[in-house]
């Protein structure tokens, strides 16, 4: 019994052991998110308003909307935590400004996502 308590300890911590993504895992996850993002602003220019009012024709606009707009943020805070990654700061006030840094990525990625420069 004393033999199996070193070996699973090992095999958990050969479990457990950290991986590192793939290299090109941000590069694919914001290509996928913008293209989901694309995919569901065109959904949405293609439906009339009159066909509207009609509530069983409000799925898929709802739909394209809900999964657009999660796609969009997260695309938004992707590329505003890898500016933030890419530049840290020291202490309180370096936390500080990395807040303050990300907020004004937010907005400006945000910008860039409606098309307003």
């Amino acid at each position: 019994m004393t033999e199996a308590a070193p070996n699973f300890e090992g095999l958990l911590r050969e479990a457990l052991a950290p991986v590192e993504p793939p290299a090109d895992l941000v590069e694919r996850l914001e290509s996928t998110l913008t293209s989901i993002t694309e995919l569901a602003a065109d959904e949405l220019e293609a439906w009339e308003l009159s066909a509207m009012r009609d509530p069983r024709n409000w799925v898929r606009p709802a739909t394209a909307l809900v999964v657009g707009g999660t796609a969009g943020a997260a695309l938004v805070l992707l590329r505003a935590r890898r500016r933030a990654h890419d530049a840290p700061g020291a202490g309180l006030d370096g936390a500080r400004e990395a807040a303050a840094r990300a907020l004004h990525d937010l907005g400006r990625e945000t910008r860039k996502l409606l098309g307003e420069r």
